[in-house]
């Protein structure tokens, strides 16, 4: 190999490395310190380094637990939610609309994205009001004679705040997976007799597994660590693990909160791993690349 092949790969080893190595400092060393600071021990205004497990103790033996377990649940039920609507959109755009249709498509529906996330919250709040315009619909339309209160601060209103902020984005990548499906596998299929479900089912899902649990990480990422959606629509009563991490830096137990961290950051890499397992992320990303 000649010296200007090595210093040519050189160059792009060292064009490549650098970012991904600020990248990963960026990633590991607040995890690694969240993790440093979970066994600390609490004072008054502030912890000491130290080594106790007294913030785990307290969280799994805790009313905390509990706010985790709903966490884990609400996450699990609303993914699979985002997951219905989101793959049945993806698949319409890209079997039932032309290439040009498909574009004009995606680029709608990043729109929304363009809002401050917390104001379409809070869009979302005015509409399921007891004097918003849902409400007035329904009375205006003779179905209801009064407000209907469970509209609001109830669990429907925080699931389809999640639905509404998580679907589009996990649209793309199950788009990507269905896109990358050869369609002479889907015709031969049809010409061997299978029926168009039976089609679906042996070929055209296990082949879009990929962007499914992609997608699935996505939704089911973000509706575990919410915030602003349980808070503005589900009510002040309504915790989320973003809640209580956010309630416990408030009055600065900052162990307990990253304890939480901890274990919410656990569960996600728990999810990465079995996708890992399950799925050849090089073959997904390769699609991805359209390689």
């Amino acid at each position: 190999m000649s010296a200007a092949v090595k210093r040519r790969d050189l160059g792009a080893a060292v064009l490549l490395g650098v970012p991904v190595l600020l990248c990963a400092l960026a990633i590991v060393v607040p995890l690694v310190l969240t993790l440093i600071i979970s066994f600390w021990e609490r004072q008054m205004i502030g912890m000491r380094p130290g080594f106790s497990l007294a913030s785990y103790a307290l969280f799994f033996d805790g009313a905390r637990f509990s706010v985790l377990q709903r966490s884990f649940w609400v996450a699990t039920s609303s993914t699979l939610l985002m997951l219905a609507s989101a793959y049945l959109v993806a698949y319409l755009i890209t079997f039932k609309l032309p290439p040009s249709r498909t574009r004009i498509f995606l680029f709608l529906l990043s729109v929304p994205f363009l809002v401050n996330y917390v104001i379409r919250t809070f869009s979302w709040a005015y509409l399921l009001g007891r004097t918003g315009p849902l409400n007035q619909f329904l009375q205006w339309a003779g179905l209801t004679s009064h407000p209907i209160d469970w509209l609001l601060f109830s669990d429907f209103a925080v699931y389809l705040g999640l639905v509404a902020a998580y679907m589009p984005f996990m649209v793309y990548p199950i788009w990507l997976s269905l896109s990358a499906i050869d369609r002479r596998l889907i015709e031969a299929s049809w010409m061997l007799g299978e029926p168009p479900l039976g089609t679906f089912l042996k070929v055209v899902l296990p082949l879009s597994l990929p962007g499914v649990f992609a997608a699935a990480i996505f939704g089911f990422v973000g509706a575990f660590g919410e915030v602003a959606v349980s808070q503005i629509l589900g009510g002040v009563g309504y915790q989320l693990m973003g809640n209580a991490i956010t309630s416990s830096l408030d009055v600065l137990n900052y162990p307990m909160a990253a304890a939480m961290s901890t274990v919410v950051v656990g569960c996600m890499l728990l999810l990465l791993l079995l996708w890992l397992r399950f799925f050849d992320l090089r073959l997904f990303l390769g699609k991805m690349l359209g390689r």
